[in-house]
């Protein structure tokens, strides 16, 4: 998990504390990580079985859990965090189970600098709402220039439960928001409540798959 945000005053640009990697970094050095789940995400687990094996990016993959079930699978995975710890840990748990991963320390929103159109499939969960709202719609851009025509955003938005735009993060958000940002040039798939969602998540998030549509399927005369 990661976020970066920044803002202006004049020409000085202003970063928050919680923009600083370092301060991701203490989170997982002091066990303050409270959105690791500790092993794999069982929705994820699930549904990696009806994918087409291919290139997948794991956007604010901490630990790499989820990783390493998709390379066991047979994808190609890129995994990318703000917080050293967290990339430092991805590789082990691939190494202990002798699969092969790209981890990146780095920023998100580098991602199309390095690796447009690249990816088959982007995995969300825990990284939306880690972002300023600001900003949301940078994400949208990122993950559209990073995914091949055709390719999917695979997201458990999450959480759906909370005063809207309270205090974060993390920051809430609506299925009605996501929807709309995620409206113009992307096809919706696939949205469920789903039934192995974590106890403590379980009606907070939803699954909803969306598809980078073509050029010419969003172009208006």
């Amino acid at each position: 998990m990661y976020i970066v945000s920044t803002g202006s005053v004049g020409n000085k640009q202003m970063i928050c504390e919680r923009d600083n990697p370092q301060t991701w970094e203490e989170k997982y050095q002091t066990g303050r990580a409270y959105w690791d789940l500790g092993g794999p995400t069982p929705v994820f687990e699930r549904l990696v079985t009806d994918l087409r094996s291919g290139r997948v990016c794991i956007i604010g993959s901490g630990r790499g859990y989820d990783a390493v079930v998709f390379a066991k699978r047979g994808f190609e995975v890129t995994v990318v965090d703000f917080a050293p710890s967290a990339i430092e840990a991805a590789q082990e748990e691939a190494r202990k189970a002798g699969v092969a991963i790209d981890a990146r320390q780095m920023d998100l929103f580098d991602l199309p600098e390095t690796c447009s159109g690249e990816f088959d499939y982007v995995l969300e969960q825990t990284c939306f709402c880690a972002i300023d709202p600001k900003r949301r719609r940078e994400y949208e851009e990122v993950v559209w220039e990073i995914l091949k025509p055709g390719g999917r955003l695979i997201g458990l938005w999450f959480p759906l439960d909370r005063m809207y735009l309270s205090e974060g993060p993390p920051w809430s958000m609506s299925v009605t928001e996501i929807k709309s940002l995620f409206d113009e040039r992307w096809q919706l798939e696939r949205e469920e409540y789903p039934e192995l969602s974590i106890k403590p998540r379980r009606g907070r998030e939803k699954l909803m798959i969306f598809r980078k549509l073509p050029l010419s399927d969003h172009f208006c005369e």
